[in-house]
């Protein structure tokens, strides 16, 4: 298993096929086992390279949530394209993750030839709503390090943004819980309280400043997320926005097929 050592963290990651490199970013509580059951598509048209994030599946969980920080997460990542790549990449992001490769694209512009977000957002603009997301992260961050894993994996299953996914056959919901069991208390934590949505900076302002191509992927029954989106596709120079029938928040696991048909189609 490829690993890369970055500022005394070290980062697991995973490749697949030949071509342009598309890099895949996972959301909370995942890890490069999410994408894996999309490399044999993936890899006919791309070098597919899979991230775990900071806290998550094998990379290293640092102990101080500041380590965390979308700006630090982002500086990582753009070292790690650095190594692996020598010319832009395609960037694509799911829900936390999404969130993370919006901040790679506007910090490191050169490093990204197109960008693709599935079910993510640019943060929280009002300052209020930023802080009472801040408190709720950070006690949820305390309920995970004092309950543990199981039950935190228990409510977050239950949560409403993932009904949707009640409707999967029985094994790849089997398979998602086991992905999620082997994340650890504190990396989900100090993930939450460094760069969980109420921390990160609000780059709704900042949109304008994207000069590649972005594609954004929602689910339609993902309405809050369908109305976020639909307002960055107004703000974004050059967007385009795909909302999937019959989807919730998870377009990748609900809808496999029309996932990687909305990146071959979107894809230059």
């Amino acid at each position: 298993m490829p690993y890369a050592q970055l500022d005394e963290v070290t980062y697991h990651y995973e490749m697949a096929g030949r071509g342009p490199l598309l890099v895949l970013l996972h959301g909370f509580t995942g890890s490069v086992d999410n994408w894996r059951p999309h490399f044999p598509a993936l890899a006919t048209r791309y070098r597919v390279l899979a991230v775990d994030l900071l806290g998550h599946g094998r990379t290293s969980a640092p102990a101080t949530p500041a380590r965390y920080a979308m700006d630090a997460a982002a500086a990582d990542l753009a070292t790690l394209l650095a190594r692996l790549a020598p010319e832009p990449v395609h960037l694509l992001g799911y829900s936390m993750g999404g969130r993370l490769a919006l901040y790679v694209a506007l910090a490191y512009p050169a490093q990204v030839k197109s960008l693709y977000l599935e079910s993510a957002s640019p943060g929280l603009e009002d300052e209020e709503a930023r802080q009472q997301r801040q408190r709720q992260d950070e006690a949820l961050a305390d309920r995970i390090e004092r309950e543990g894993v199981p039950a935190f994996v228990d409510f977050w299953e239950a949560l409403p943004l993932f009904a949707s996914q009640q409707r999967l056959p029985n094994d790849v919901r089997d398979r998602l819980r086991r992905q999620r069991l082997q994340n650890r208390a504190h990396g989900l934590a100090n993930s939450l309280r460094g760069m969980g949505t109420g921390v990160q900076p609000s780059l709704w302002s900042r949109l304008g400043e994207l000069r590649m191509p972005v594609h954004l992927l929602v689910g339609a029954l993902d309405t809050k997320f369908v109305a976020i989106n639909r307002r960055m596709a107004q703000a974004l120079p050059q967007a385009t926005l795909t909302v999937v029938p019959d989807a919730g928040h998870t377009v990748h696991l609900e809808q496999p097929r029309r996932f990687q048909e909305w990146l071959f189609s979107t894809s230059s």
